[in-house]
C-alpha cells in the first residue's frame, strides 16, 4: 500500500501550514516528521496527521499528493476535515 497523507503543522509564532506527502509506510514517515528528520518540517514545533488515504499504486499516491497539493485540493481538504480544523489543537509528541 502506498498512503497520501495530512499533517497539521505549529512553528514556534504559532502559525500554521498543511502539509502534503505521501510515502508506502505512513508509521515509519509520521516518526521520520516528529523526530524531525524530514527536512521540510523539522521547522515546525507541533505536528499530528490528520488524514490520509491509501492507494494499492504508488503512481496513484503520487497523482493524489499533487492534487491535494493544488487550490482545489486544498479546498477540498478544508473542507474534508472542517470540523478538526475549528475544534482540534495541535499536540506535540
Amino acid at each position: 500500500m502506498y498512503y497520501t497523507y495530512v499533517l497539521a503543522c505549529e512553528d514556534k509564532l504559532g502559525k500554521k501550514k498543511l502539509y502534503v506527502g505521501y510515502c508506502e509506510n505512513l508509521r515509519n514517515r509520521l516518526n521520520e516528521h516528529l523526530k524531525k528528520e524530514i527536512k521540510t518540517t523539522k521547522v515546525f514545533g507541533k505536528i499530528v496527521l490528520v488524514y490520509y488515504e491509501a492507494c494499492l499504486n504508488k503512481t496513484d499516491a503520487i497523482k493524489r499528493e499533487k492534487q491535494l497539493k493544488t487550490g482545489f485540493g486544498r479546498g477540498y481538504l478544508k473542507r474534508r476535515i472542517e470540523n478538526y480544523l475549528k475544534d482540534a489543537v495541535v499536540v506535540q509528541r
